[in-house]
C-alpha cells in the first residue's frame, strides 16, 4: 500500500511523533496507518497513545437535570465563535429539554430547526452524542458540566445507589478530569485486554529489559491499564493514595456516561 506526504502529516498529528518516524512506520506498515499508529506506539516514539482520540470539532454539551431524570446533548459547530452563538446556544438548552421530557429519541423533532441553524449561521452544525438517565427509586443523580468560554464542554452524569449526593457529585467531577471508559476492570473485554498485554510486552522487549522479568512487568503496567481506563480502579483526583472504589463506602456506583468537546 503506498502512502503521500498527507499520510505522514496525518500521522504525525495523531501521534506526535518526528517526521521520519512517521515515515519509517508507514513504510514498515506498508502504508496502513493504525498498524503504524500501534508501531509508534510499541518503539515508543508516539508523544500520546491517546492523542487520536481526541475530537477536534468545536460546539457545546447542554446538560440538565430534573429531579429522577438527566440528560446531555452534544452539538457540533465547526468554530467556538458559532458554538458561544446566542442562536446556537439556544438550540442546545431546547434539545436537551426534549431529551429530559420526552427521551433521546425525541431529538429527531428538531431536525427542522437544526437545518435552518446551519444556513443561518453557516457552517456545518450536527447533533452529536444524545445521553438520558431516569435513576432508579431510590438512587441519586448527580452531574457536573466543565464551562469554558461560556458554554459547557465536558459533561457527566452518574447515578449512585446507597451514596450521597455531595458524593455522587465529587465522583462526578473526578470523572470529568479522569475519562474513565469504563465503570470496573471487569467491563474490559479480553480482547482488548490481550492487545494491550501485546503492546506492554513489546514496548517493555524494546526497552533492552530481561526476557525473565517481561512477564512480571507486563503484569505490573497492565494494572496500570487499568487505573487508567477503569473509573473504580483509578485513584481518586482530590486524594491519590485512594482508589474511588475505596471512597465509596457503602454505595454503589450503577453506571455514569460523559460528553465532550475538543
Amino acid at each position: 500500500m503506498s502512502f503521500t506526504a498527507k499520510d505522514v502529516q496525518a500521522l504525525r498529528q495523531a501521534t506526535g511523533a518526528g517526521m521520519m518516524d512517521a515515515k519509517r512506520a508507514l513504510e514498515a506498515n506498508d502504508g496502513d496507518s493504525e498498524a503504524a499508529k500501534q508501531w509508534l506506539r510499541e518503539k515508543g516514539l508516539a508523544a500520546s497513545a491517546k492523542r487520536d482520540d481526541r475530537e477536534n470539532d468545536q460546539g457545546l454539551v447542554a446538560l440538565l437535570v430534573e429531579g429522577d431524570v438527566g440528560a446531555m446533548v452534544q452539538l457540533k459547530s465547526e468554530t467556538d465563535f458559532v458554538a458561544s452563538s446566542d442562536q446556537f446556544r439556544a438550540e442546545a438548552e431546547d434539545l436537551v429539554k426534549l431529551v429530559v421530557a420526552r427521551g433521546a429519541a425525541a431529538v429527531s423533532e428538531r431536525s427542522a430547526q437544526l437545518e435552518d441553524l446551519k444556513i443561518t449561521l453557516k457552517e456545518k452544525i450536527e447533533l452529536g452524542d444524545v445521553v438520558r438517565f431516569e435513576a432508579a427509586a431510590g438512587n441519586v443523580l448527580e452531574s457536573y458540566i466543565h464551562v469554558q468560554g461560556g458554554r459547557g464542554v465536558n459533561g457527566v452524569l452518574v447515578e449512585l445507589q446507597g451514596g450521597t449526593a455531595e458524593l455522587a457529585h465529587e465522583i462526578a467531577v473526578h470523572i470529568a478530569f479522569a475519562k474513565p471508559k469504563y465503570l470496573s476492570k471487569d467491563e474490559v473485554s479480553q480482547d482488548e485486554i490481550a492487545k494491550e498485554r501485546a503492546t506492554l510486552e513489546a514496548i517493555t522487549r524494546n526497552e533492552g529489559k530481561p526476557e525473565q522479568a517481561i512477564p512480571k512487568i507486563v503484569e505490573g503496567r497492565l494494572q496500570g491499564f487499568f487505573k487508567e481506563v477503569a473509573l473504580l480502579e483509578q485513584p481518586y483526583a482530590k486524594d491519590d493514595k485512594l482508589a474511588v472504589k475505596e471512597i465509596l463506602g457503602g454505595a454503589t456506583i450503577v453506571r455514569f456516561a460523559q460528553v465532550q468537546i475538543g
